[in-house]
């Protein structure tokens, strides 16, 4: 399925620079199960960020947000 996630960011150091938001979004194909499984990570890892984002050594706040994307209209920007 097609899902579109968007990363949100606030108060974080990256390579010993601040910033006061970032935010990233894309858009993949994945399997219902891989959803479930980083929806789960992101719960339960306090420093889920900081091991997988090179340079990225503090963030104050975070979200990570998983909508489902519509097949028909996600065509039409193919």
């Amino acid at each position: 399925m097609r899902v579109k996630f968007t990363l949100t960011m606030d108060d974080l150091t990256v390579d010993d620079q601040h910033y006061d938001s970032v935010v990233i979004d894309w858009i993949t194909e994945v399997e219902q199960q891989e959803v479930l499984d980083l929806s789960q990570k992101w719960i339960t890892s306090q420093n889920f960020l900081t091991r997988r984002m090179i340079g990225l050594q503090r963030v104050g706040e975070s979200s990570l947000t998983i909508e489902p994307m519509d097949e028909t209209i996600s065509s039409d920007y193919e």
